[in-house]
């Protein structure tokens, strides 16, 4: 919401916030790597994406996931998949995950209740595009961004957020980021937007970030939280 209480801009974060990533599990299974390591492929790309940033370099999601999946590929040892195939198959399924059953209907009822979307992620804006699209509420967004805006500087860098603000001219009271990562979370609070911790685990919110200004299962219920009725 905006500070005078009206419809403002929602930023919504994508990997995991509105994208379901596990089928990508399958595929690190088709290069011959566990499907559990998923959740670690991410969280190492993560990792490195915002190292990079913090020491003043520049890389897109692509280029660091495959690097990760290159090193994945390199522990488990000789004989598998030929590397630039294995990275390939994986990154490609990225536009092609779905969103959570939720993301649909809670977009459509935010829209319908006049608040503006837009996404902001540290992946690919066109890879965002192709999954929304598919999704069928690609008419409900007015913008997709990523951090190659923002000079490369991934999310929670002060400069991704400001980046959003002035792609859709509003100042920070009239934003809100609705993500599924605290660091997100805290680092859209440091920048002045308010807050809403998607929380689609029972993983516990970190006693070291700022905390959420609302909390949510899923979009769904972000707009019931809002006063946003399911379009009919």
């Amino acid at each position: 919401m905006a500070a005078d209480g009206r419809p403002g801009v929602l930023v919504f974060d994508v990997n995991e916030t509105l994208t379901d990533m596990t089928p990508l599990a399958a595929r690190l299974e088709d290069i011959g790597l566990p499907g559990h390591l998923l959740p670690v492929w991410f969280a190492g790309v993560l990792r490195d994406g915002l190292a990079l940033s913090l020491a003043g370099g520049r890389a897109t999601f692509a280029e660091v996931g495959g690097d990760v999946l290159r090193t994945l590929l390199a522990r488990r040892g000789p004989g598998g998949a030929d590397p630039a195939a294995a990275v390939d198959h994986v990154l490609t399924g990225l536009p092609e995950l779905p969103v959570h059953p939720d993301v649909p209907e809670g977009v459509r009822a935010l829209h319908a209740a006049g608040h503006r979307l837009i996404t902001l992620t540290n992946g690919s804006a066109d890879t965002t595009r192709a999954v929304v699209d598919r999704a069928g509420c690609a008419d409900c967004f007015e913008a997709h961004l990523d951090v190659q805006g923002a000079g490369g500087q991934w999310k929670p860098a002060p400069a991704a957020y400001a980046y959003a603000l002035r792609a859709v001219d509003v100042p920070p009271g009239a934003a809100t980021m609705v993500a599924v990562h605290p660091w997100d979370i805290d680092g859209a609070a440091r920048a002045g937007l308010s807050t809403v911790w998607l929380r689609r685990t029972p993983v516990p919110y970190p006693s070291t970030a700022r905390s959420a200004d609302r909390e949510a299962t899923g979009v769904a219920d972000l707009a019931r939280l809002l006063g946003a009725a399911p379009p009919g």
